[in-house]
């Protein structure tokens, strides 16, 4: 398991962000979700920009990331909304979380509508959430390509370039309410031991909690460095 991804909800459009943010190129649309998105791929993981396109479609949506953005784009305006981590058997995943006692969306079926006209599919599973503006526990993705595969082609259409393949996700930081109770369950959830009192780590990334009762419960800092 590993961080495959970070989630920045803005109201902005693909366009707009892949203008600001050198490196950063329009992803495509979720059509059947109603968004659409940008991205700039890092060594180790990228981020995204997560937007709505088409708010008739987003407006009815039940799909769990669907519902956090729009949650957080009426409640608190752009900012980071959660982040995603890559499983290589999302079924197993899921059976593990059920027999612990928590409740998941299901594995759902994904795809989205490239820039280029390219279809990608993937996998996804959720955690369900009870209270959207507590802190999420972190989503799961399966792609349908291997990671190899999947970075060649990112090469060849030159979305990764040298400059973004040098620079990595270090650290994510994330305000939660109780931060000893939120490492326990976010360490339950991917199956590691803490780092220390504050943060564990997986796959490199430290994944740090800082308890702020009075400030939104959310992923406040995604630190990037040069990559080793």
């Amino acid at each position: 398991m590993k961080l495959d991804h970070v989630v920045w909800f803005t109201g902005r459009t693909p366009e707009k962000v892949a203008s600001q943010y050198p490196g950063a190129v329009i992803g495509g649309s979720h059509e059947k979700w109603g968004t659409y998105n940008a991205l700039l791929y890092l060594q180790n993981a990228y981020i995204e920009w997560l937007a709505i396109e088409n708010e008739e479609v987003a407006e009815v949506s039940t799909h769990p990331l669907v519902m956090h953005l729009k949650h957080d784009l009426a409640a608190y305006g752009d900012g980071w909304g959660t982040l995603c981590m890559s499983t290589e058997d999302i079924y197993a995943l899921d059976e593990r979380l059920n027999k612990m006692g928590m409740e998941t969306s299901g594995v759902l079926d994904a795809s989205r509508l490239t820039a280029s006209g390219t279809l990608k599919k993937w996998k996804m599973l959720f955690v369900d959430e009870e209270d959207l503006s507590d802190l999420p526990a972190p989503f799961f993705i399966q792609w349908e390509d291997s990671e190899q595969s999947r970075r060649e082609a990112l090469r060849a259409e030159g979305t990764l370039t040298n400059d973004s393949e040098a620079e990595r996700i270090s650290e994510c930081a994330m305000v939660t309410k109780e931060s000893i109770r939120t490492l326990e369950r976010w360490c339950r959830i991917l199956g590691v031991e803490p780092e220390d009192g504050d943060s564990l780590k997986v796959n490199g990334v430290r994944l740090r909690f800082i308890e702020n009762p009075d400030e939104r419960n959310r992923m406040v800092a995604v630190v990037t460095g040069q990559a080793e």
